[in-house]
């Protein structure tokens, strides 16, 4: 049964996720010097950045023993649940998470007034989605 999920997990995401498995991919081409590992059926880039990526069977977190690797990873894994909800619609997820996480103006209310990043409802729901299928914590601050 495992390996079912498993197969099917990474069939819909080549298919009814293709979109954004396709842009993931590119994003694993251009950081294909960092270590890769497989993250519950999806393909985990660690790379240097401080924060988190997901797109479609791919996700990008921080190296193992950075603040926080682990939570952003559970979450990042979240918005590939999202992906194989809604498949090509991730395109707008993804235009607000894109927004949300690089505005100035939203990066200013979360230094200043503690906005939590989850704040957001794509990125809660993405926490939400990665505690329930991984069963482990996800980042909310």
């Amino acid at each position: 049964m495992k390996k079912l999920k498993k197969v099917l997990y990474i069939f819909l995401q080549c298919t009814w996720g293709l979109p954004a498995t396709l842009v993931g991919l590119g994003f694993f081409i251009a950081n294909r010097r960092c270590e890769h590992k497989t993250y519950r059926s999806c393909i985990d880039t660690r790379w240097n950045y401080f924060g988190g990526l997901s797109l479609g069977l791919f996700i990008f977190t921080p190296k193992e023993g950075a603040w926080q690797s682990q939570p952003i990873r559970v979450h990042e894994y979240g918005h590939t649940i999202q992906n194989l909800v809604l498949g090509p619609l991730m395109f707008f997820v993804g235009v607000v998470s894109v927004t949300w996480g690089n505005l100035p103006y939203f990066d200013k209310l979360r230094k200043e007034k503690g906005v939590p990043y989850t704040a957001c409802f794509v990125e809660a729901w993405a926490s939400r989605w990665g505690e329930r299928v991984t069963k482990d914590k996800a980042i909310w601050q």
